[in-house]
């Protein structure tokens, strides 16, 4: 059976070397991840080919959560592409894919954000929920909020 994606897409009111830069540097990180009322008070980067990532995510009331993993592809400013593993608070240990593309146009940047890998039958109703929550965290840091928004589920 194959796994199947998430494919969500926004077109933010920045040029894309700032999207770019709130996905990977860590104080930027911080200020927009994680999806609703969580925050993400700790935040580790190392930016390159097999450089990892560490995230702790902390939700209004309850445990933190730690989510890592390996840069795959590292193409400033248009491409990223990593794993994602959660390491505590959430009962899945599957390694997923995610690619994210940064596309100019012109003053805006088109994100199209691919989550792939999750098992057949996997629900992956909670991370397409995070995503479009994180997105308009993300949008928001920007004068001009989300002018166009798509997500699929294949």
């Amino acid at each position: 059976m194959a796994s199947h994606e998430l494919r969500l897409r926004r077109v933010l009111a920045a040029p894309r070397h700032e999207v770019f830069r709130a996905w990977t540097d860590p104080d930027e990180l911080k200020r927009w991840w994680g999806p609703g009322a969580f925050t993400t008070p700790h935040a580790e980067i190392d930016l390159r080919p097999g450089g990892r990532y560490l995230l702790i995510m902390q939700p209004p009331s309850g445990e933190a959560l730690r989510l890592a993993g390996t840069f795959r592809a590292v193409e400033p400013p248009a491409l990223l592409v990593y794993t994602w593993r959660w390491e505590s608070g959430v009962p899945d240990p599957t390694e997923s894919l995610v690619t994210v593309e940064f596309i100019d146009l012109g003053g805006r940047t088109e994100l199209i954000l691919t989550h792939a890998g999750f098992p057949p039958g996997a629900d992956s109703t909670p991370y397409l929920e995070g995503w479009e929550s994180g997105l308009d965290k993300l949008g928001a840091l920007f004068p001009s909020q989300t002018e166009d928004y798509h997500a699929t589920r294949q």
